[in-house]
């Protein structure tokens, strides 16, 4: 009798599928995430289907058995479905997907328990300042003492000396226990009309089951959020889990906190700053079931639902959705595909959505659905134009008259002001005023970013970071280094000079760093502790402030510059959000946007408040261009650490390349970003027409290129970093 054998998809992407045989007694379906032997190792592997996972198939004498399956569920044919289309359509090996799926080691292992402590109420013998600091910081607080430590800033020692005394105790905690529930009817809102009638069709799509994608475009303050949560009420009533995406953790603590005056319960959170415990605790509640509602960035996209019934994309155009390493995905695009594996609705949210998102509603593909005006009688901003041709700040400021006059007059109000600059730091170049030198990153063709927060400069690709030198380290000059141009921190610098009085903060990912920092941020503005936001792209999306009654764009230029396919949309997008913020209570809001080339397509469509003209006008240079959505991009990277090695791979693909009538090839030639983490860059670019087969083209292109062991090749299906 034939021993009975299983196929493994491995989580090494270089084993490839391997069979193993199944010991007797032992029950294995498939998708079964099991340990099995690889030489004297033990590894991991998912049980897949023999005839979707080509194989060498080996003599039954040579299988070696598995040594253990682990105590989770099977991962799901529709969720095994999806992982081999992103491998497929995006290039990447199976294996770099399926890790994404098994996120957590820890969650594999089983029911298990840990010890938490907290404070008895007792006193130490010998009270000294850190025990004394540690008692007063850790009042209601229960985690492990490295947590513990880390909220009181003192040492684990500190800590260890209380539990000796019997100021902290330890408690047996399960590491599996159940989160709170949420509730469909806890606290049901009232919705305008324009609403109401929204949410009856997302609530009859999740109730009438079946793969429905919406496209949910509301102006800003139209209630999306409102909107999308009655859809969300219904997967509740029926058991089904949801997934909402959100491109910024930073925005996670405000959804968190209307999710739950909404639901009466928090939603279940997956993002990177999560502990190793937590993102267990939530790994195996989402894969038993019982997660109801998660809240995560795009890599919750790819947990092991057991029975989903909803994903929402929230600000559904942002750029942050986009993985620019490993397996580089749009989360986006991989959302609706998984919702059309798993058989349910997809509501993709914005108030600017992607033009590839605009043209598949036009198409028919996904249902169009429009909030047009804002809830409760709120007015979209007065937006006015800044030529600095003709009103230029004053000489070394970036701030025109007019946007000073506007600070002056909302702070006398006692209104806020929100000012955007999508550039963190203080300065973006620092330079030599003797020999011209510019401080560089010595792993990257970037400049190094002063932060005078930190007092540190910054490369913000790699994140090598050094004191600031005091000589010139080129001709040795002292005092000669000068900032050029600015970053939020100078633009900060500028309004506490307009406004000394005035309380200002800087929201950027480097202060806004974890939910906790973004929490406070928030509730600080809502309490009127903040006058003036100077902020990146990160304040441009999901924030609700009534009060801020003014928003400043410093550079409307900005993202202009440099040879971005989608930096006309990009910089549309960004604007228009930022300007949102404005005028979202019962006060009206001013837009001032200030630029150089108020003519410019995309800045007079902002002014005229015309977005369906930007769009028009975009989508036929895209037609012209081949480009999103009536053509498609690869990006072929070719990296070492030795220049010269990586120019001869690259010339080698290039040399090598197919010659089709649906493709047209840019390149070899030195990516904008040259250097990047001490590794030499070079970029072949494909436009294709979107009858050609372009994923197959490519793998079989560059499989019949073979390089030495430092040279990578990457694959970039759909790019949205051209650096």
């Amino acid at each position: 009798m034939p021993a009975k054998r299983v196929r493994l998809l491995m989580m090494n992407a270089a084993l490839g599928p391997l069979d193993y045989r199944v010991p007797d007694g032992v029950e294995v379906n498939a998708g079964a995430v099991v340990v099995v032997p690889l030489g004297p190792r033990q590894v991991l592997g998912i049980v897949w289907e023999e005839d979707r996972l080509p194989a060498e198939r080996i003599d039954d004498s040579r299988l070696r058995p598995l040594i253990g399956v682990c105590d989770v569920p099977p991962i799901k044919a529709e969720l095994r479905r999806l992982i081999e289309w992103c491998a497929d359509y995006y290039c990447a090996p199976m294996a770099s997907v399926a890790r994404m799926v098994i996120a957590s080691s820890a969650a594999l292992r089983g029911a298990a328990t840990m010890t938490e402590y907290r404070l008895t109420g007792g006193m130490p013998e010998r009270m000294t300042a850190k025990r004394e600091q540690a008692l007063a910081a850790l009042e209601g607080e229960q985690a492990s003492l490295r947590e513990l430590a880390g909220m009181a800033d003192v040492s684990e020692a500190v800590l260890r000396g209380l539990v000796n005394q019997g100021a902290l105790e330890p408690v047996e905690v399960d590491c599996d226990r159940p989160y709170p529930q949420a509730r469909a009817d806890y606290a049901v809102p009232e919705l305008s009309p324009e609403q109401a009638e929204v949410a009856a069709r997302l609530v009859a799509a999740t109730s009438g089951g079946g793969f429905a994608p919406f496209l949910l475009d509301g102006v800003t303050g139209s209630g999306k959020t409102e909107t999308y949560c009655e859809a969300i009420a219904s997967a509740l009533e029926r058991g089904q889990q949801v997934l909402v995406l959100l491109p910024e953790i930073a925005l996670t603590e405000a959804f968190l906190r209307r999710f739950e005056e909404r639901f009466g319960a928090a939603p279940v959170q997956w993002h990177s700053s999560l502990k190793a415990t937590e993102r267990r605790r939530a790994w195996r509640a989402i894969a038993a079931g019982t997660a109801q509602v998660v809240v995560g960035a795009r890599s919750a996209l790819f947990l092991p639902y057991a029975r989903l019934g909803l994903i929402v994309v929230d600000e559904a155009h942002e750029i942050s959705f986009k993985q620019d390493d490993g397996v580089r995905y749009n989360a986006r695009d991989v959302a609706v595909m998984r919702a059309r594996f798993e058989r349910i609705p997809v509501v993709l949210a914005s108030a600017t959505p992607a033009l590839e998102s605009l043209a598949m509603a036009d198409s028919g593909v996904y249902e169009r659905l429009v909030l047009p005006s804002r809830f409760g009688g709120a007015q979209l901003p007065d937006i006015q134009l800044v030529d600095l041709t003709e009103e230029p700040p004053e000489r070394g400021e970036w701030i025109a008259p007019p946007l000073r006059r506007a600070l002056l007059q909302r702070l006398e109000k006692g209104e806020q002001s929100l000012l955007f600059l999508n550039r963190r730091g203080y300065a973006p170049l620092t330079l030599c005023r003797d020999c011209g030198h510019r401080l560089q990153c010595p792993h990257c063709s970037a400049w190094m970013v002063e932060h005078r927060f930190s007092a540190r400069l910054a490369c913000h690709h790699c994140g090598h970071e050094m004191p600031p030198p005091k000589a010139c380290p080129e001709c040795g000059a002292a005092d000669s280094l000068v900032p050029c141009g600015p970053g939020v921190e100078r633009i900060a610098d500028e309004v506490a000079q307009i406004l000394p009085d005035a309380r200002v903060t800087v929201a950027t990912s480097d202060t806004l760093n974890s939910p906790e920092r973004a929490a406070q941020f928030v509730a600080e503005a809502e309490h009127g502790a903040i006058d003036v936001i100077v902020g990146t792209q990160l304040v441009t999306k999901g924030f609700h402030f009534p009060e801020l009654t003014l928003v400043g764009v410093i550079d409307a230029d900005l993202g202009l510059e440099g040879g971005d396919l989608r930096a006309a949309e990009r910089t549309y997008q960004q604007i228009a959000q930022v300007a949102g913020r404005a005028g979202r209570g019962a006060k009206p809001g001013e837009v001032l946007i200030q630029t150089r080339h108020p003519d410019a397509p995309v800045i007079a469509a902002l002014a005229a408040g015309d977005r369906d003209a930007f769009y028009e006008a975009e989508t036929e240079a895209r037609r012209h261009a081949h480009a999103p959505p009536f053509g498609r991009w690869a990006a072929i990277i070719i990296s070492s650490e030795d220049e010269a090695e990586a120019r001869m791979a690259a010339n080698r693909i290039g040399d090598t390349r197919p010659r089709l009538p649906d493709l047209q090839f840019y390149g070899p030639a030195p990516a904008p970003m040259a250097l990047l983490r001490g590794r030499y860059r070079f970029r072949l670019l494909v436009n294709a027409r979107r009858t050609a087969q372009l994923q197959h083209t490519i793998r079989q292109w560059i499989a019949a290129v073979q390089h030495p062991p430092g040279v990578r090749v990457g694959i970039d299906i759909d790019p949205y970093n051209f650096v």
